[in-house]
């Protein structure tokens, strides 16, 4: 819960917006991180370590405590005893199952005992971005103790050398631009930050100021659209008798129209976050081949690809980019040993759906992300291995037709998936997956089933012998 007594004026400013005023307080914070960010830039840039460490903690925990009340205790907890596990467990694979255990058993008890059957911004859900933080963390701690010989690429990048101070640990957690709601990042790249590292040219303050006033425009932008589409879309309108009554080709539009807008409102939150990283530095990527200086670190966005993909994967690949990379680099990756890919794949959604929370919507929502997948996949192999399809789709004047085609089936199968994962609770998908016959499902089942049918009518014996070579 919020500060009691202080938010008198936020109340009344929300009730005029039309919106809560815990939203509006998540608002204010992201928007905070600019001055906060500006300072740090002018007056931490590298100074000692422990004055940026003492002033994210600082930062961090004002914003937790403006937003959530005494209830911040959760991540300082948490934060703590993380920091006994390394120094006490050391490089151990028993401190990486110990952190994995409890950071999700503690986030898992928060959803537990905090639930409702409407999305509430409450401690849990800073706590989940911390969570993943932390538990990476105890993984990159482990990398840092083996031989670099033993490692990838990815792992020597990311492995934590020497042993965090609490106070290092405190400030990487409390980080004030990725606190609420990420984006994440490794310990690392906050001590290179710290270190005054994170920059595009050394010794100076990076000239960053034009790229993240941009993601903050566009975040803006994002925030505008949002606000005036959910004047006429939202989701009590899914699971209200007007939408039940209305016509079969009516409720499949508004999904797919829902479905679009309703993410619009995480792409404002990512968007105004990641501006923050890049004007104190932490976006900082390094340069290109022309040496450019590159800033997209911390994006968690791909608005181009996001905006005009006509794939379900395509907009996997553009949104949630650094949750996504995370659960890759320390999940997907990690099953390696189970020698079987569609399995990890399963294993990594089962972790993102009951990471977001312990609703059945939730691994309704990745259970169906999995399936499109494969589908999806097999219809491009399917593609570009017959001859006949692949001309087809090689015409130029069909090809608008096509791009209109894929992007209402993305949006409406996007939309369908999303269903689940706004309205939580199995009364409420349910009775929207009713109202249009579970088309989607029937759908992607029915794909699954004749593909492989349809495969060996259009795709000649040598190509698929090509194939298996």
């Amino acid at each position: 819960m919020a500060v009691a007594g202080s938010g008198w004026g936020l109340a009344r400013l929300a009730e005029a917006l039309g919106s809560s005023e815990q939203a509006l307080r998540l608002i204010v914070s992201i928007l905070m991180g600019y001055p906060f960010a500006l300072f740090q830039r002018y007056f931490l840039f590298q100074k000692e370590t422990y004055l940026i460490h003492l002033y994210n903690v600082f930062t961090g925990l004002s914003i937790a405590y403006f937003n959530f009340g005494m209830q911040f205790f959760h991540s300082l907890l948490c934060v703590l005893i993380q920091f006994l596990i390394l120094r006490l467990m050391g490089r151990t694979i028993t401190a990486v199952f110990t952190t994995f255990f409890f950071q999700m058993t503690y986030l898992m008890a928060g959803y537990y005992f905090t639930a409702t059957e409407h999305y509430d911004i409450k401690w849990t859900m800073p706590h989940c971005v911390l969570t993943l933080k932390l538990i990476g963390l105890a993984i990159d701690f482990y990398d840092g103790g083996k031989d670099p010989e033993f490692l990838t690429l990815e792992q020597r990048r990311f492995a934590v050398r020497g042993v965090p101070t609490l106070l290092e640990v405190s400030g990487f957690s409390y980080f004030y631009g990725a606190f609420m709601v990420g984006p994440q990042f490794s310990m690392t790249d906050y001590q290179k930050l710290a270190r005054g590292e994170m920059t595009d040219v050394q010794g100076q303050r990076p000239n960053s100021f034009v790229p993240a006033l941009k993601r903050l425009s566009l975040g803006l932008l994002f925030l505008v659209t949002y606000t005036l589409s959910s004047l006429y879309v939202s989701d009590e309108y899914l699971i209200s008798d007007d939408y039940m009554e209305k016509p079969f080709w009516f409720r499949c539009g508004y999904i797919l129209i829902w479905g679009k807008i309703i993410l619009y409102k995480y792409v404002t939150c990512w968007l105004v976050t990641e501006g923050v990283c890049i004007l104190v530095g932490l976006g900082y990527n390094g340069k290109d081949q022309s040496g450019k200086p590159l800033w997209d670190a911390c994006a968690n966005m791909k608005i181009w690809l996001y905006e005009t993909t006509p794939l379900f994967t395509g907009t996997i690949a553009s949104f949630n980019i650094n949750t996504n990379a995370w659960v890759a680099r320390y999940i997907f990756k990690r099953l390696k040993f189970l020698g079987n890919k569609l399995l990890s794949q399963a294993l990594a959604l089962f972790f993102l759906a009951i990471w977001h929370g312990l609703h059945s919507g939730y691994l309704v929502c990745f259970q169906m992300e999995l399936l499109i997948v494969i589908a999806e996949r097999q219809v491009i192999n399917l593609v570009r291995d017959s001859p006949l399809l692949s001309s087809l789709a090689s015409i130029t004047a069909l090809q608008p037709i096509f791009y209109v085609l894929l992007q209402v089936n993305h949006w409406m199968f996007m939309g369908y998936s999303l269903v689940p994962f706004c309205l939580f609770t199995w009364d409420k998908w349910m009775k929207v997956y009713r109202s249009i016959y579970f088309l989607g499902h029937v759908l992607v089942f029915t794909l699954l089933l004749v593909l492989p049918y349809i495969r060996r009518l259009l795709v000649p014996r040598k190509e698929k012998l090509k194939k298996a070579e």
